[in-house]
């Protein structure tokens, strides 16, 4: 298994005609958002217009969670939403894409070939939650990624064989692992004195 800890400072910040787009983490490393030649890619924007038009993306299906604030979706000739705090709606890039409302939100972008889901987690104070790491179970993906993003709060992060983090906000823990690993357990505990809260996301590919 593998660990990595990226600090907000050294997250890649790009501004674009509607607000700021953070990119969070991108697989493989080398790829490059603008190229369209990742895997996958996580990223946060602020939106600071009342109506933008989402980037056409061909081939990448999509997971939005409103992080801040409230959105409405208009997908074109497909579904319409009203997203608040830690809603979600899944959908494909090469749809025509209209929102409305000032907010910010968490981005998940997967190429042709992988798949995955996003929750949010909610820590109290002095609060501990146990998280099973995710098992790989289908023989389509021969990897998975589970990436823990602080959207607020500060937590530490203590695993089963002995290693801890600390995660405060912006910051993420992203976990590795290929099919013949073991599960695994984190501990997650809040150490701020309000609630903290967590955005989970797993990735198979």
């Amino acid at each position: 298994m593998i660990y990595e800890i990226i600090k907000k400072e050294n997250h890649k910040t790009s501004e674009w005609s509607g607000g700021t787009t953070t990119q969070l983490l991108i697989y493989p490393k080398e790829a490059v958002y603008g190229e369209r030649n990742f895997k996958w890619r996580l990223s946060s924007a602020k939106v600071q217009i009342e109506e933008s038009t989402f980037t056409h993306l061909p081939g990448i299906s999509r997971i939005i969670m409103i992080l801040k604030g409230e959105l409405v979706l208009n997908h074109e000739n497909h579904h319409n939403t009203v997203l608040k705090k830690f809603d979600q709606d899944s959908f494909s890039g090469d749809w025509n894409t209209k929102s409305y409302g000032k907010v910010t939100d968490f981005n998940l972008m997967m190429a042709e070939g992988c798949s995955g889901k996003v929750e949010a987690i909610e820590i109290s104070t002095e609060e501990a939650k146990e998280i099973v790491l995710e098992k790989l179970q289908s023989k389509d993906y021969s990897m998975l990624t589970e990436v823990f993003y602080c959207v607020s709060g500060q937590v530490e992060v203590y695993e089963s064989s002995g290693k801890n983090f600390n995660l405060s906000e912006g910051d993420l823990l992203a976990v590795t692992k290929n099919n013949e690993e073991l599960q695994g357990t984190l501990k997650f505990t809040n150490v701020s004195e309000k609630k903290s809260e967590i955005v989970r996301t797993i990735v198979y590919y």
